[in-house]
């Protein structure tokens, strides 16, 4: 996988979206940094070295929530 380098806007307004160490959904991340492929950005990240920990909850009559939380940020930041 080719990652952006972390000064990379779209990693930057995901990174702090995730800082506060709290679980986000898909969602959230998307209006609050305005990115459409979250997996694709929690990647990039990882492959900086961050610890992202992702958890799947059944939504009864809603499918799946994706939660997202950052447990360490990247190498270099």
């Amino acid at each position: 996988m080719h990652a952006a380098p972390l000064t990379s806007a779209r990693l930057q307004r995901v990174l702090a979206v995730l800082k506060d160490g709290k679980p986000h959904t898909t969602r959230q991340i998307v209006r609050r940094a305005n990115v459409c492929a979250v997996n694709s950005c929690i990647a990039e990240l990882r492959a900086h070295g961050a610890e992202i920990a992702c958890e799947v909850v059944r939504v009864k009559g809603s499918g799946r929530r994706f939660y997202y939380t950052m447990t360490k940020g990247p190498d270099d930041a």
